[in-house]
């Protein structure tokens, strides 16, 4: 059992040696529409790399989710055929603090845990493959996504 400090430290060394070992700028919360956000995950269970769309203030709404996972349903197909054969579509996804979005996200298939070193040369292939392929039908499709 690690205590907080030492999982803290041992989370900060991966995000830093990542980093390094795969240095670019990833797209991330950049990608120019409200709400719509790449996330990596990596915890003591699982690793995936994550589409998330929520709900944005009250000035936009949930309407702001609905269209943007519309246009997405639409185009998996695609996202599937041409690029994620193994990304997992959930309309309604309920994150660990019981907020509710729309997720399309790719797990890494074996287990894994931030806190296994051994396991970090695989997250980190993973992840660099799986986002980049995730970004790539992204800049692919946004005009789509957001017409």
């Amino acid at each position: 059992m690690f205590s907080k400090e030492e999982s803290r430290k041992l989370r900060q060394e991966f995000w830093t040696s990542f980093g390094k070992s795969f240095p670019r700028k990833w797209i991330l919360y950049n990608t120019k529409l409200k709400g719509v956000s790449f996330k990596f995950h990596f915890d003591t269970k699982k690793a995936l790399v994550a589409l998330d769309i929520e709900d944005v203030p009250i000035a936009i709404g949930t309407e702001n989710r609905i269209k943007y996972w519309e246009r997405l349903e639409a185009l998996k197909a695609i996202l599937l055929d041409d690029y994620l054969p193994d990304a997992i579509l959930e309309e309604e996804y309920v994150l660990e603090n019981h907020k509710e979005i729309s997720r399309i996200y790719v797990p890494l298939n074996q287990k894994v845990s931030i806190h296994n070193k051994n396991s970090w040369s695989d997250v980190m292939e993973f992840f660099n493959k799986k986002m980049t392929l995730f970004e790539a039908f992204f800049e692919e499709y946004k005009e789509v996504i957001d017409y």
